[in-house]
């Protein structure tokens, strides 16, 4: 079982979800945490799960959990950010635990960040929606929409659950080299948040911050692979993908 817990009482009715587990590239974690920094979002509580691998993240001095949830009331916008791969047997519990939580705080709109295997000719972000309305507004935004394919993990599942709960959720799929993390897959990936929830987040210190991140999420990876065998199956499987 897998629990949200919040020890900041705060209301994030209408808020606007994101999410970025780790995944391909890096993209999720090194944008969710630029995101995070540049709105000075708030550390209102934290994932915990018997199933989760024995890791604490240390920041500042202070043990905090791997997986934390994040808020800003200005821009009405909750966020979780998580330091470790999500295995594939906790995908599916993970995903039901993130919507339970969406429902019941009456959280309007979702966004995942992912990396998708890149080819040539990928340059954009592609996204998947689950309504016509947010559908439209991605477009607007630049994105190309995926007509034919097919999505994994966390976000993809959300996706689902939105569809049928008719949410409003854009799947954003960055492409990257999945053998390369480079900062400028976390920039695409700000920018197209930037157009789609107008946060004018400047992104040109976010090659510096992202390399701090990408090493810090590396650590915990190493040290998630020590204790769980099936490391690598969660690294080559988590986060969305997508062929066409």
């Amino acid at each position: 079982m897998i629990t949200i817990n919040l020890f900041e009482e705060v209301d994030l009715k209408n808020c606007t979800f994101i999410e970025g587990f780790p995944g391909a590239g890096l993209v999720g974690p090194m944008a969710i945490s630029y995101i995070i920094d540049k709105l000075q979002m708030k550390y209102i509580g934290y994932l915990e799960s018997e199933d989760f691998p024995p890791l604490v993240s240390v920041h500042k001095n202070t043990p905090m959990p791997p997986i934390r949830v994040y808020c800003s009331e200005k821009q009405k916008i909750v966020t979780i950010f998580a330091e470790f791969a999500v295995t594939m047997d906790l995908v599916s519990k993970m995903s039901e635990a993130v919507f339970e939580f969406i429902k019941e705080n009456k959280i309007s709109a979702m966004y995942s960040i992912g990396g998708i295997p890149a080819r040539e000719d990928d340059t954009s972000p592609f996204f998947i929606a689950s309504t016509e309305s947010a559908s439209k507004d991605a477009i607007k935004s630049g994105l190309k929409p995926i007509e034919e394919g097919v999505a994994t993990g966390i976000g993809a599942l959300l996706l689902v659950k939105a569809v049928m709960a008719k949410i409003d959720d854009v799947d954003i799929m960055i492409p990257v080299q999945q053998s390369i993390i480079d900062p400028m897959y976390a920039e695409a990936a700000v920018q197209s948040l930037n157009k789609l929830l107008d946060l004018n987040i400047d992104v040109t210190e976010l090659d510096k911050e992202a390399k701090t991140v990408e090493a810090k999420i590396k650590e915990q990876l190493s040290k998630h692979k020590e204790s769980h065998e099936d490391y690598k199956k969660a690294v080559d499987s988590t986060g969305p993908s997508m062929y066409a």
